[in-house]
């Protein structure tokens, strides 16, 4: 048997699989399959043609059967409030949607698993026979058959929606308000655009008069995500969606909207803009759709939702989708929406990282970052997509400059026009530039479904943005990794980082405990000496307001308390150590101020 070196390990626990099969993950390609150990063989979740005699994982529908709406709830963390609240909609056979929809959907969220048959698994690792490996020590047997001739593979994966989607489809499709709060990764795009097809094949609008359905979206990227799972979906049912978003001309958007748009996703300002212009209208809008509210919050984009909010008739419905429910998004609910139903996927009061991504924290030098840096992409297969965060602009570019020749990289960051970032994400997509170095501009909303690792080269400002950094992995199924350098100047996120890494069942590095027990990170004084004045812990070195601790800051400046000073002095000191040559009389150098005033 030729075999690859690469183990087999176990898929994080699915619930929706039947016993007694299990999820396993291929660590060479990251494909899920499943394995039934009552039989010992493991094979993709539909069938192949393979001719496997053990039948695949039983339907949705027959998965539906075996569990109450109830037990469903619990088993999935769903709490609803909001008075009557319909049953969740736990198979796609319950939900009673058009069956050219029904298929688009089905064949769409199988193939986004990225699960993949048997013979493509076999390609890969190069196996062309009945094989036996190792998981965890126990040898299971994968079954093969004749190999078949190129072609796209039946889609295998998921079979059933995902708990947003199960619970909110049904609320959405009464007509109800919802305020829906989910991990990223969790399947929301569809949860609201599915309720929208329907709706819009009741309302039937003339799309030249203004959309029936919009969405906002905090960013491009995700705006544009959102057009293209529209599109996609729409198709068949022959609906019509366009983007709007600033960083593009403007004279493109306005022809797809004269040529008539059911569904408008817009960013806020881009939008304000062409409602100034008295280009679109929004007297028609009946289904309003916020997504990513609390990140559209953050970036200060209140004013222009109300703004918006404003034109469109009161007579609507409103759906809501976050990943947190801090104050201000519970404010604008309030103000926006009507009786709303809220659906919460786990504990909303506690943020938590996806417990399929293995996170990795590494206290790290900021001398040593780049080195370990490589050494981490070194060890990814070849090919595997990675997405690098850095906190600033120009690092971001920088660290592209240095890997790009060994390890194929591109920057994305919000100085780059809107076709620039275009062209990287695809190439990103495509695999052709396989590591994406980026701000936190594509922490929220991109969606690309098989990125193996992310890794956060600087810390971001809160563990909130962490915990969207690291869920650009491990998504739809799939499980990942995260390495994130972590240095005394973030030592004030590390208590909050252990509740993260606890509540995902990871490992706390030792070094990460003892910042958060002293409630900083290094001893201050211990190497650089005490300060010269009382100093508050934000102002010293490595709080954000510190010249060289602050993420925007560069190198030091003359009022760090002599950090920056001694960075120089380390690089050059034969500048720092130079003696000052006497004055002519033997008397030590007089100041600037002084000599000027002997002068006069």
């Amino acid at each position: 048997m030729a075999a690859t070196a690469s183990a087999v390990r176990y898929a994080p626990e699915d619930h929706s699989l039947p016993k007694p099969w299990k999820g396993l993950v291929d660590d060479l390609t990251g494909y899920l399959y499943f394995w039934n150990p009552e039989t010992n063989v493991a094979r993709s979740g539909a069938a192949n043609g393979l001719g496997n005699s053990s039948p695949p994982p039983p339907s949705s529908s027959a998965l539906a059967n075996d569990i109450s709406p109830d037990a469903y709830c619990r088993r999935h963390e769903i709490t609803v409030s909001g008075g009557q609240v319909p049953p969740p909609l736990m198979s796609f056979e319950t939900t009673g949607f058009p069956p050219e929809l029904l298929r688009e959907v089905r064949c769409f969220l199988l193939r986004g698993a990225n699960v993949v048959h048997c013979t493509n698994f076999l390609r890969t690792s190069k196996i062309m026979q009945a094989c036996d490996r190792p998981v965890n020590g126990v040898m299971i047997h994968f079954t093969t058959g004749s190999r078949q001739k190129k072609r796209r593979p039946p889609a295998a994966g998921f079979s059933a929606p995902t708990p947003i989607q199960a619970q909110s489809w049904p609320i959405a499709m009464q007509g109800r308000d919802i305020v829906a709060i989910a991990k990223t990764g969790s399947g929301k795009t569809l949860g609201y655009l599915i309720p929208a097809f329907m709706h819009l094949q009741r309302i039937q609008n003339d799309s030249r008069m203004g959309p029936t359905i919009l969405v906002l979206s905090p960013t491009r990227e995700l705006a544009t995500q959102i057009q293209d799972e529209a599109v996609k979906f729409g198709r068949s049912s022959r609906i019509s969606c366009t983007c709007l978003y600033g960083g593009a001309p403007k004279g493109p958007q306005l022809r797809d909207l004269e040529r008539g748009a059911d569904i408008v996703v817009a960013t806020p300002g881009r939008l304000n803009d062409i409602l100034e212009m008295r280009r679109i209208s929004l007297r028609q809008v009946s289904y309003l759709v916020l997504d990513e509210a609390d990140r559209m919050l953050d970036m200060g984009f209140e004013p222009q939702i109300r703004k918006i909010v404003k034109e469109i008739p009161t007579k609507r419905q409103t759906l809501m989708y976050t990943a947190t429910w801090p104050k201000g998004v519970r404010k604008i609910a309030a103000d926006l929406l009507v009786n709303p139903a809220q659906v919460n996927i786990g504990n909303v009061d506690e943020l938590v990282a996806n417990k399929s991504i293995t996170q990795h924290i590494e206290v790290v030098a900021t001398m040593e970052k780049q080195r370990r840096l490589e050494q981490i992409l070194r060890s990814q297969e070849p090919g595997s997509k990675v997405i690098i965060f850095c906190s600033t602009k120009r690092m971001c570019d920088q660290l592209t400059r240095n890997i790009t020749r060994q390890f194929g990289a591109a920057a994305i960051h919000g100085d780059k026009s809107q076709p620039e970032r275009d062209s990287v994400l695809n190439q990103f997509r495509s695999g052709r530039t396989p590591v994406l170095v980026a701000t936190d501009v594509a922490a929220r909303g991109l969606d690309v479904k098989d990125i193996r690792a992310v890794i956060n080269y600087d810390f971001p400002n809160g563990v909130e943005d962490y915990v969207h950094r690291i869920g650009r992995t491990g998504r739809a199924g799939a499980t990942g990794q995260a390495f994130t350098f972590f240095g005394d100047q973030d030592s004030k996120h590390a208590s909050d980082l252990i509740k993260i890494l606890e509540g995902a069942d990871q490992k706390v590095p030792p070094q990460i405990r003892e910042m958060a027990a002293r409630g900083g990170g290094m001893n201050k004084f211990s190497r650089w000496g005490p300060p010269s004045g009382g100093r508050g812990r934000d102002s010293g070195y490595g709080g954000r307001g510190s010249s060289f601790g602050s993420r925007d800051s560069g190198m030091g400046s003359r009022s760090s308390n002599g950090w920056g000073r001694e960075r120089e002095r380390s690089r050059s000191p034969e500048r720092f150590n130079r003696v000052p040559p006497p004055s002519s009389n033997g008397s030590p150098p007089r100041s600037f101020h002084e000599a000027m005033l002997k002068h006069r």
